[in-house]
């Protein structure tokens, strides 16, 4: 199981398989996940946005459906509350996303479920609403933009990554362990600010860094 930091409230871990990994599974995974991809689609509502929306600059998941955000904002900031079924639907969805993203970069075969939690282990806390500081939800996007311009050179890593562990499990049915590693890291990474800046859950900022 990968490692994680132990003095961060957010933990993601993904089994690393003990097997060898279906090479026909992974060879045509990207075709396979587009029903997956379509119900994602549907949920986070990404595609989405009437044209107020997108002419104000709003055209996005966290104005649709998806992770609830502005509502959450707004709750923090005039009530200092977070109500406990938006927090249990944001960790849900991102646990599903998390799994979809788990089987498209190749680190499992199983085809992702829409509920159970299968090798993908994605817990972080219920925030105690009145210790968050009411007015940073309305910056903390402007504030993890240094992470933001890291992740873009990571992405790029982790495309190179995927490629060449695409091959390796063509060839010998086993995903690279510092490559699996390194790409468990990186998603650990972009739920770190998701959490900060987007679901809200704490008001300590991310570390740089893939453990």
């Amino acid at each position: 199981m990968s490692q994680v930091t132990p003095d961060y409230p957010l933990k993601l871990s993904i089994d690393y398989p003990d097997r060898n990994l279906n090479r026909l599974t992974s060879f045509f995974c990207i075709f396979a996940a587009i029903p997956i991809l379509i119900v994602v689609i549907l949920l986070v509502g990404a595609a989405l946005g009437d044209n107020s929306a997108k002419e104000s600059g709003w055209h996005s998941q966290y104005t649709t459906t998806g992770i609830v955000f502005l509502p959450v904002v707004l709750m923090l900031l005039f009530r200092q509350k977070y109500p406990r079924w938006w927090f249990d639907w944001n960790l849900a969805l991102l646990r599903f996303c998390t799994r979809v993203n788990a089987y498209i970069l190749l680190l499992r075969d199983e085809y992702p479920s829409t509920d159970e939690e299968q090798s993908v282990h994605l817990e972080f806390p219920y925030p105690d609403a009145i210790a968050l500081n009411r007015w940073l939800p309305l910056v903390k996007w402007f504030l993890a933009i240094p992470h933001y311009i890291v992740l873009v050179f990571l992405a790029i890593a982790v495309l190179v990554s995927v490629i060449i562990a695409w091959f390796a499990i063509l060839f010998t049915g086993k995903y690279p362990r510092s490559l699996f590693d390194f790409i468990v890291g990186v998603m650990r990474w972009v739920l770190r600010i998701d959490m900060y800046a987007f679901t809200l859950i704490t008001d300590r900022y991310p570390p740089f860094s893939l453990i």
